[in-house]
Order: structure tokens, then sequence, then C-alpha cells
């Protein structure tokens, strides 16, 4: 049984995505733990709501990234974490604390890494006029928004779009995909091998956009 520790800055529809998909699905795991930098969060009331223990280490009340950075480690390893999921985590985090959880952090990113890493990536999308957008799940490494990709689904840059048109359709792809990385890693169906991902029998059917593709 695999310990998940979820780390949230705002409301985490991805987390809530990844918890309907653990309790729905029977996922040989326990979210051990949601936690924020901000004590605001809304997400911390739909876990706690769920009964998943929840904490607060607020990033304001360290002067410095290293400090906010040691703090959360030492939060987060109460919780003894096979995995830790970054779901709409708002911080930058230090190499140290990124090569402690080496091989075990993913996160998600809204566009298709290598292209539009950092903020605005709906805009950057826009802007460049991409045919083709989507989302990310990927591990961690000091890199931002690097890392090797587990899974990627795409879709489509309508004429007209805005910026909130595209982000919806790509946020209903991220609650698509973040639950079966998860899943494939707590069913220890991911290897790393020379910075490339390998699914071994997936548990699961593809969304239709990565069958597409």
């Amino acid at each position: 049984m695999k310990n998940i520790v979820i780390l949230i800055s705002g409301r985490g529809s991805n987390m809530q995505a990844i918890v309907r998909a653990a309790e729905a699905e029977r996922w040989p795991c326990r979210i051990a733990a949601v936690i924020s930098n901000r004590a605001d969060a809304e997400g911390l009331a739909y876990a706690a709501a769920r009964g998943i223990p929840t904490a607060v280490v607020p990033s304001k009340a360290y002067s410095s990234r290293d400090d906010f950075d040691a703090a959360l480690r030492q939060e987060i390893d109460g919780f003894q974490p096979d995995l830790v999921v970054l779901a709409g985590f708002m911080r930058i985090l230090t190499p140290p604390f990124v090569e402690h959880y080496s091989g075990r952090m993913l996160n998600i990113h809204p566009s298709l890494l290598p292209s539009f890493p950092g903020l605005a990536t709906h805009r950057q999308a826009l802007a460049a006029g991409v045919k083709v957008h989507g989302a990310t799940v990927h591990f961690v490494t000091a890199e931002l928004d690097h890392g090797p990709v587990v899974a990627q689904a795409a879709v489509p840059v309508l004429p007209g779009d805005s910026e909130e048109s595209l982000a919806e359709r790509v946020l209903a792809e991220e609650h698509r995909i973040y639950p079966l990385a998860v899943r494939w890693f707590v069913e220890r169906r991911l290897r790393i091998d020379q910075g490339v991902v390998h699914i071994d029998h997936p548990a699961a059917p593809l969304p239709e956009t990565e069958r597409n593709r």
C-alpha cells in the first residue's frame, strides 16, 4: 500500500480528480495527506471532508526558499510518502528538495512540453498560433517544467479560442491523464531509462487523445 502526499495552492481540481479515481478504482494506495502553502486553499476543505489529513506550511512565514522547502519537506516526510504529487502547487522548488524526492514526485503542466514552459501557457499557445495544445504529466527535476514525460494529452486550438476556453478544454484532459499517471506509478508500472519513461502493461486504456496520436 503506497502513501501519496498531494501538494496544492488553490482549489486543487487535479487533486480532486486523483482522489475520486483512487476511490472509484480502488487503487492499492492511500492519500496520506493534502498539504498547501496557503491556509485559504479551497482544496483543503475538500480533502478534510473526505477524511484526508491536511496541513499548511505557509510560504509567507519563511524568509527564503531554502527555509520554506526545509519546513515543507519535514511536513511531507511525516506522512512517509512513496509519491509526492504537485497539483497546482504554485512554488518553484529548490534543487535539494527536488533531489530528495527524485523519481517519486510528479507534476502536471498545461502544455505539451517542451513547448511553453512557465506561466501563461494558454496565452503563449495562442500567441504562437499553434493548432494543437495540451497537458503533460512528468517527473519533477531541478529544471523548471522539464523531466521525463509520463503522459500527454492534446486538444485542438479552435478559431476564436480565448485563454479561458482553451484552458477549460486542457483542464478536462488534465483530469483524465493525471489520475492515470498516478495509478501507473502506484501499480509500479513506470520505469525511467536514460531519461525516458516506459510504461509496463498499462492498468487502464489510454485516453482517446493518446490513442489517436
